[in-house]
């Protein structure tokens, strides 16, 4: 009885009959997606956010079982409060769909029409380094509004995502720009 493995790809390694009913996940285009892979560094501090929450957790069960409820209580609060920073730190980024895009931060997201957008541009301008405020000589993609009215950043090749990555960083900028192409309306 042969048994169906996965590709690396995804791609199935038994035969198909041909039919097409099956929906893979990456053809629903109505779905936000990152078009990069999060960063090593943006992985890293999620991670160790995780790994902090784990240590929190445990102290949250230890104080539960010494009896005080009351401490156990704000332990697991700030522990499910690390875990909900984890988990935002890991979603922060630029985000597309057929319907605009999204600049998703770690307090504020913005969502903008592709009408809305002008035009799509990587300039060399100082840009923040991890998102501290020391900023460095960096490339941004910047996003103009029709009217000509400048937008904020988009991306930089000094964030979380993309530090001492230049290539992703131009795929991704390539891959928003090519979104912005497909999905702009055309001027009559």
């Amino acid at each position: 009885m042969p048994l169906p493995f996965l590709t690396a790809d995804g791609v199935s390694d038994v035969d198909d009959d041909g039919d097409g009913d099956e929906i893979l996940a990456h053809a629903d285009q109505d779905r936000w997606r990152r078009p990069y892979r999060p960063g090593p560094w943006r992985v890293g501090i999620g991670a160790l956010l995780l790994l902090l929450s784990a240590f929190m957790l445990l102290a949250t069960m230890i104080v539960a079982f010494a009896g005080g409820w009351g401490g156990a209580l704000v332990c697991l609060i700030a522990a499910l409060a690390v875990v909900g920073s984890a988990v935002q730190t890991l979603r922060v980024g630029v985000w597309v769909s057929p319907a605009g895009l999204r600049r998703v931060g770690f307090f504020v997201t913005r969502t903008t029409s592709w009408s809305e957008i002008g035009e799509l541009r990587t300039v060399q301008q100082p840009v923040r380094w991890l998102g501290l405020p020391r900023t460095v000589q960096g490339q941004a993609l910047t996003m103009g509004a029709p009217d000509g009215a400048e937008a904020p950043v988009l991306l930089t090749d000094h964030n979380a995502d993309f530090l001492s990555r230049t290539e992703a960083f131009d795929r991704a900028a390539d891959t928003v720009g090519a979104w912005a192409d497909e999905y702009r309306p055309v001027a009559a």
